[in-house]
């Protein structure tokens, strides 16, 4: 059992909203200024940043992130990224993680929307991170207030240095007019926009997870809580990525088998006003949607005719009894 990465001191908006500069989702690092020491795409990479003594290649000590050469002339060093969606984002974490005397001094981060796959000389690029003053071995939590949807980001190093992580937090935005009426989505997926609102517990992993495409690689890629030593269960909230009807409901415990939840249910509601907080309260009064069901180790479970008919809804709480681990939740509805 892999002992829970999430950082207790990280902003909301690293729970709530998607990596849109994933590789296993289609991030990618296009071109950077300069590379000498570690390969801009380490930069990206899911895991987090380690350190290994005594690990060196042809250019130096490795390193595992982005990592420039010392820059002896005038100018900035800089890396094109291109997201995996079009998205807004809401927040980055500019992750110096055993960068100690090799950090840069400041970053920051412009992004710009293009139908190329390398933006081409006269796109428009904007500031979304003014320049931000860093530390070594330690993550920079930006919020970012831009409404406005972006593919490619530009991130500039003042003047040189290594980034170990870049993790850029937000929403993909999708064109839902071109969807056939009556065909069902997964109204959960992070990739339609769906997001964790809050859980009560994700001690070995977020509940975010939950929502990723795919089925989850091993016991690590899901949402995960602690042994419960109390009465009562552990829950989840998910804002849908659009309001639906769902029809059908897949719980995907794989990998689980000495953790994974005796039961489950889901309860739903179409909510108008208020906060992602205020929900917390609200969601223990909606009505149910899936009655307590059973489930089995390493097994997609799926419930169509077990549901309550309640229209359309905009949020879910999905609840395991007492606890465990879940790789992934899917609920595919008609949009309302």
């Amino acid at each position: 059992m892999a002992t829970s990465t999430l950082d207790p001191n990280a902003p909301a908006f690293t729970r709530r909203y998607m990596n849109l500069a994933d590789p296993r989702l289609g991030a990618k690092a296009l071109v950077a200024s300069d590379e000498f020491f570690a390969p801009k795409e380490r930069m990206l990479d899911p895991q987090p940043a380690v350190f290994i003594p005594g690990k060196y290649d042809e250019h130096g000590k490795w390193m595992d992130g982005w990592e420039t050469r010392r820059k002896r002339t005038a100018g900035h060093d800089h890396c094109v990224v291109r997201l995996a969606r079009p998205g807004i984002v809401h927040g980055v974490d500019l992750d110096t993680s055993h960068f100690t005397g090799n950090f840069p001094p400041a970053a920051s981060i412009e992004a710009c929307h293009t139908g190329d796959d390398v933006p081409s000389e006269d796109a428009q690029w904007h500031v979304i991170v003014p320049a931000t003053t860093l530390q070594g071995n330690q993550h920079h939590y930006v919020e970012v207030n831009d409404a406005r949807a972006f593919t490619h980001l530009r991130v500039n190093l003042y003047p040189d240095g290594g980034l170990a992580r870049l993790r850029v937090y937000g929403q993909p935005k999708r064109e839902w007019e071109s969807v056939e009426r009556g065909r069902l989505v997964d109204l959960a997926a992070v990739e339609n926009g769906a997001y964790l609102v809050a859980a009560n517990n994700q001690h070995f992993g977020p509940a975010s997870q939950m929502l990723m495409p795919g089925r989850g690689v091993n016991m690590g890629d899901g949402w995960e809580t602690r042994r419960r030593r109390e009465p009562g269960n552990d829950w989840a909230i998910v804002a849908l990525a659009r309001p639906g009807t769902i029809r059908r409901i897949e719980v995907d415990t794989a990998h689980f088998k000495g953790n994974f939840p005796d039961r489950c249910s889901l309860q739903a509601a179409s909510v108008v006003g208020g906060t992602d907080e205020s929900l917390v309260t609200q969601a223990m009064f909606w009505p149910v949607l899936l009655a307590e069901q059973k489930l089995q180790m390493d097994h997609v479970h799926t419930f169509a005719a077990e549901l309550a008919a309640l229209g359309p809804v905009t949020h879910v709480r999905f609840n395991i009894f007492p606890d465990g681990g879940v790789s992934r939740l899917r609920l595919w509805g008609e949009l309302g």
